[in-house]
């Protein structure tokens, strides 16, 4: 993948493509982080970033790049399909890796300790509620 996919991958959209973005993601996060987390070597970052994106007092751009990147990982057609083991989600990390390298000074301590909590009790019951 290039800059210039990332760039139209990672576009933060206006109001009704974030909310759209937002709905998608809240509905189909946790199904797909729990069928990826063994895939992804900075899981703590994935959540973490979800949960900045779902913050309202991150700024709306930066939401927009979370959400679009969370989005990506969340969508069952992307340019590598998912159930492909081992490289079925290189494509869904080379998206977040890059959304995080954008935003990363806007994921705060209280969206990593949020993300500790989770990775620390990672039962079905508090993936289900968060």
């Amino acid at each position: 993948m290039d800059e210039v996919k990332f760039g139209e991958i990672l576009l933060p959209g206006d109001e009704d493509t974030q909310s759209r973005r937002e709905k998608t993601v809240r509905q189909k996060f946790w199904p797909t982080f729990r069928r990826a987390v063994r895939q992804i070597p900075f899981s703590r970052d994935v959540i973490a970033g979800f949960y900045c994106a779902l913050d309202p007092q991150t700024p709306t751009k930066v939401r927009g790049v979370l959400l679009a990147a969370l989005a990506y990982f969340v969508m069952p057609v992307d340019m590598i399909p998912d159930v492909f083991a081992v490289i079925g989600f290189s494509d869904d990390i080379a998206v977040l890796s890059a959304a995080f390298a954008m935003v990363r000074g806007h994921i705060r301590p209280g969206h990593y300790e949020a993300a500790d909590r989770v990775l620390a009790d990672r039962t079905e019951e508090t993936m289900k509620t968060i």
